[in-house]
C-alpha cells in the first residue's frame, strides 16, 4: 500500500473520506500538514511518516501534557501511531507572525501573553520521559555549526564545547522546566475566543526537552523568522523575571548563555538545510542569526566561548 493509499483509508476510518484537502506550509522537518475540511469544520491533517520522521508518540505525549494542564494545544480527533497519521483541532491562519505584520502595535501584547504562558507552564511538573540537558549534551548541540556552517574550522569544535561546557554549569544547576524549543511566532497562533495564556494556540512542540526556563523565551524573543523589537525583547525579559521572582542578573546570564548555544546550532543546522535537504532560503535567515548569537557574546559572562569563537566566520547570503 502506497503512503497516499495509507492516508486516504486513514481518512476514512476516521470518518472523513471525501473531505477537501489543503497543503499547509511545513517546517523544517520532513512532516507535512494538510487542512482538510468537511460539512462539520476543518481538522489539520499531519503525516509523519516514522521512516523519516520518527515516530509521533513524542508529539503525543506533549500534547497531552500541555492539554492536561489547560494550556491551548490543539485536540486531538484521531490518530495511528504506527502509520504516523494525526487529525488535529484547527487554530487557523492567525499565526503570530501574521497578526503582528499586519499590526505591529500587538507585538508586545502578544509576546507578554506568550511570557506569561511560559511562567505557568514553568510552574507545572516536568512530563515523564524528559531527559534534563546536561552542560555536556547542551555544549555537543552546537556541533553542526562546525560540521556543517564552517567546516574548515571543525578544529575548533573541541574548544568551543569545553568553554561552552563550563560556562553553563550554573545554568544547569538550576531546576529544570519543560522547554517546548521550537517557540517562536510561527509556531504560536492568536485564539481571540480564549482567554489570557489559552489565547496562545500551541505548534510543533514534539522536540521538547527539560533545560533552564530561558530557554524558550530566547527561541521567541530571539526569533530567526522575524526582528523583534529590541524595546520588546527587554520588557518581556524584564516582565518574564518580575512574573517568576528569578535573580535578574543570573537569569540574563543563562538567557545569553543558551542565545548562543541556540543561534550557533542554527547557524549549523540551516547550513544543512541547504546542503542536504536543497533548501537554500534558509541560508537568507542566517545574518539575522549571527546579529543575534553577536548580541549574546557581548554578555560578559561569555567571554571565553567569545574568544574560542573569534576565528568563526560571518554569514554569506549567495546573490
Amino acid at each position: 500500500m502506497s503512503r497516499e493509499e495509507a492516508l486516504l483509508h486513514f481518512l476514512a476510518r476516521a470518518g472523513r473520506a471525501g473531505w477537501t484537502r489543503r497543503a499547509l506550509a511545513g517546517d523544517a522537518s520532513a512532516r507535512r500538514y494538510e487542512r482538510i475540511s468537511g460539512d462539520t469544520g476543518s481538522l489539520i491533517l499531519m503525516d509523519a511518516d516514522p521512516a523519516t520522521c520518527g515516530p509521533v508518540q513524542p508529539f503525543l505525549a506533549i500534547r497531552e501534557h500541555l492539554y492536561h494542564y489547560g494550556f491551548s494545544a490543539p485536540a486531538l480527533w484521531a490518530e495511528d501511531q504506527e502509520a504516523g497519521f494525526l487529525l488535529l483541532e484547527d487554530f487557523g491562519d492567525a499565526l503570530f507572525t501574521r497578526v503582528m505584520a499586519d499590526d505591529p502595535a500587538r507585538e508586545l501584547p502578544l509576546y507578554r501573553s506568550a511570557a506569561a504562558l511560559l511562567a505557568r507552564l514553568h510552574d507545572k511538573p516536568l512530563p515523564g520521559g524528559l531527559t534534563p540537558m546536561t552542560t555536556e549534551a547542551l555544549a555537543a548541540m552546537i556541533a553542526p555549526a562546525f560540521d556543517f556552517y564552517a567546516p574548515g574550522q571543525a578544529g575548533q569544535l573541541p574548544a568551543v564545547q569545553a568553554a561552552f561546557a563550563e560556562a553553563l554549569r550554573p545554568v544547569a544547576a538550576q531546576p529544570a522546566v519543560l522547554a517546548l524549543r521550537d517557540f517562536h511566532a510561527e509556531n504560536m497562533v492568536f485564539l481571540s475566543d480564549r482567554k489570557g495564556d489559552r489565547q496562545v494556540g500551541l505548534l510543533d512542540f514534539q522536540d521538547a526537552f527539560a533545560t533552564h526556563p530561558a530557554y524558550d523565551l530566547v527561541s521567541m524573543l530571539q526569533d530567526v523568522r522575524r526582528d523583534v523589537s529590541p524595546g520588546t525583547e527587554e520588557e518581556i525579559i524584564a516582565f518574564f523575571i518580575a512574573r517568576t521572582g528569578a535573580d535578574s542578573a543570573t537569569f540574563r546570564a543563562a538567557y545569553a548563555l543558551l542565545g548562543a548555544q541556540r543561534n550557533l546550532r542554527i547557524l549549523g543546522i540551516f547550513s544543512r538545510l541547504a546542503t542536504t535537504r536543497h533548501k537554500p532560503q534558509y541560508l537568507a535567515l542566517q545574518p539575522r542569526v549571527w546579529r543575534h548569537l553577536q548580541a549574546d557574546l557581548a554578555h560578559p559572562a561569555l567571554a571565553p566561548i567569545r574568544e574560542a569563537l573569534t576565528p568563526l566566520p560571518s554569514p554569506v547570503v549567495p546573490a
